[in-house]
Formats: structure tokens, sequence, C-alpha cells
């Protein structure tokens, strides 16, 4: 995963279903093209934000047996509302039936009460060892990569299962608008 659309994970039950939160800011790169009179997330980056969500709860379910998680298709794909920055898109993706290989998604975004997006994704996954030669040393790199990633995105447990204690500390005095943030581990 080269970037990362997803900012935290709020439920997760792993196999099943997921929730997770990406807030849109205007400071994001791409907002300066994507439309500079009206700066919104480009719908195939939400519609990567519901392919992440998916993948993490493939991931899970799976305890990370297969390091790579794709999409292969998105079907039905329905735009209903657009994300501006200062917005969080909520994302719900939910395992409709899975087999060897792939795994069919039911998958919506909303802003507040409205929906912003719906889609069915079909998302491959696979190992690269069965691939090439060399694979079996990427896919463990990538799990490794995968499960640093995830105790980012959900920081109630940490790797070890332990509880994970997050603490907000208010903006320290002349600071502006930056917050000091510390995370126990």
């Amino acid at each position: 995963m080269r970037f990362t659309l997803l900012d935290r994970v709020v439920a997760i039950e792993p196999g099943r279903s997921i929730t997770a939160l990406k807030t849109v800011t205007l400071s994001e790169e791409y907002l300066a093209d994507h439309f500079p009179r009206f700066p919104v997330l480009p719908g195939v980056l939400m519609l990567e934000a519901m392919t992440q969500a998916a993948a993490w709860t493939i991931r899970l379910g799976e305890d990370f047996a297969h390091a790579i998680v794709v999409l292969r298709a998105a079907r039905n794909v329905k735009y209903g509302d657009f994300a501006e920055p200062g917005k969080t898109l909520t994302v719900h993706a939910e395992v409709l039936s899975q087999d060897e290989t792939t795994t069919k998604i039911k998958a919506s975004g909303s802003i507040g009460d409205k929906t912003s997006l719906t889609a069915r994704l079909v998302l491959e996954r696979y190992n690269l060892a069965d691939r090439m030669s060399h694979g079996a040393a990427l896919d463990a790199r990538v799990r490794v990569e995968m499960r640093r990633l995830w105790s980012l995105l959900h920081p109630a447990t940490r790797g070890d299962g332990q509880p994970r204690h997050v603490t907000y500390a208010t903006p320290l005095a002349g600071a502006g608008l930056a917050a000091a943030a510390a995370v126990s581990r």
C-alpha cells in the first residue's frame, strides 16, 4: 500500500465488517487540482478508501495469511455527495461471501447522515511466494509493514493484544493550532 486513505478504524469484526474514518483536510495535495475553486475528495479516492477498509477486515479475519489484498472489481458504484475539506467520510464494508482467493464486499461511505457512495467490491488475495521465486521474503516484509500500519489505524490494541492508552494533551501556550499527542506503548 503506497498511501493510506484511512485515518482511523472505529469498529471491526475481523472477516465480517469494518467501519473506518477518512477526514478530508485542505492540505491534501490533490485538492489543488480537484477542483481549484471547489476542492473535493476525488471519487476514485473515495472508492480507494472503501477498498482499503475492506482489505483490513480480510487481513485480520485470516490473521494476515495473504500478504497482498487488491481490488479486482468495483460494481454498482454510485456517488451521492461530495467530501469537502473539513468533512469526515465514514466508510463501512461488510463481507458478503468468500472463497479461496476472492472476497465479495458490500461497502458504503457517508458524510454525516448523507450517503456519499455505495459499491459492491471484489477483492483478490494472494501471496507473492505463489507467483515468484523470491516472493516469500517480500511477503514477510509486507506482513510486518501491514501489522505496523494496523497498530496506527486502530490504536486500541497493541501487537501483543494489550490495550494501548492514548492521551491527547491540550495545545501548548503559544503553540497556535499545534496540539501535543502522546501515545503510550
